[in-house]
């Protein structure tokens, strides 16, 4: 693709045709966009709203938004076997190999891959990789689920939290989601505002995880390596506004780091190695 797609008509295009998706099969194909330049407005605006200082680098999160339009496009084509709307994000991994700068022009590639069971469904992995010269310098796995028949045996090994004390507390207004919706692109309604969100379930909007995990890694930028991986799970869902606690502290080479509650359950887990 020569543009980022247009976010409003997939969103339509996801209303009108999740009703029709059956399938179990996930579609082998590639959307690649060649030529990205960061814009500083865009990025200057992403910093403050996830709390990152403004530098020359780009947050390790950073990528993830360039290239959200190319994922959307692929899970609302017709070979997609799931709605759009119901998705969970489960979980996120970025490895980076070096930071990227806001002078690099880069190439992206998205793609869905490992279509598995999960205790309370199937979920399935929407892999990005981010070229810069030819070569790949950061990639990005977010799981995602889709509720349904389960399976016991998928059940696997979940992350423990050994972040340690709380290290600060942050309050989150109420219009973190709007906020970072328009910032990101990712316009779900669950974010937006109350009476959507319960329509899914939810008491109140909720925050985006990577929101959540740009937070927390802004938090964490004098700590992050050039070359690192960083895996999150996203656990109790944390309804805005709110009050949370972050910890972090060091585990072997890396830092283990969490985001809970006020009365201790885990928003998210997260390591850095």
């Amino acid at each position: 693709m020569s543009t980022a797609p247009s976010l409003s008509a997939l969103y339509a295009k996801a209303v009108v045709t999740g009703p029709t998706r059956r399938g179990d099969r996930l579609p082998d194909t590639e959307y690649v966009r060649r030529d990205v330049e960061v814009d500083r407005d865009h990025l200057a605006e992403y910093d403050r709203v996830c709390g990152f200082g403004l530098r020359d680098e780009l947050p390790i999160t950073y990528p993830h938004v360039l290239s959200f339009g190319l994922s959307v496009r692929l899970m609302t084509d017709p070979g997609f076997p799931f709605p759009l709307v119901g998705l969970v994000h489960v979980a996120n991994r970025i490895q980076q190999e070096r930071p990227l700068r806001v002078t690099d022009v880069l190439t992206q590639r998205v793609r869905v891959a490992d279509l598995r069971p999960h205790p309370k469904g199937t979920q399935f992995d929407v892999v990005t990789e981010t070229e810069v010269d030819g070569e790949v310098v950061w990639r990005e796995t977010s799981t995602y689920l889709r509720r349904g028949r389960g399976s016991a045996e998928a059940a696997g090994q979940r992350a423990t939290d050994e972040a340690g004390e709380p290290t600060a507390t942050w309050r989150v207004p109420g219009d973190t989601g709007r906020r970072y919706a328009a910032v990101s692109g990712d316009r779900n309604p669950i974010h937006l505002n109350a009476l959507a969100a319960k329509a899914f379930g939810f008491r109140r909007a909720i925050a985006h995880g990577m929101w959540s995990k740009a937070r927390c890694l802004a938090a964490l930028a004098e700590r992050l390596p050039d070359r690192c991986t960083v895996d999150v799970e996203f656990r109790k869902p944390l309804l805005l506004p709110a009050t949370v606690d972050f910890a972090a502290q060091r585990e072997g080479a890396g830092v283990a780091f969490a985001l809970r509650s006020r009365s201790g359950k885990p928003h998210l887990l997260g390591s850095v190695r």
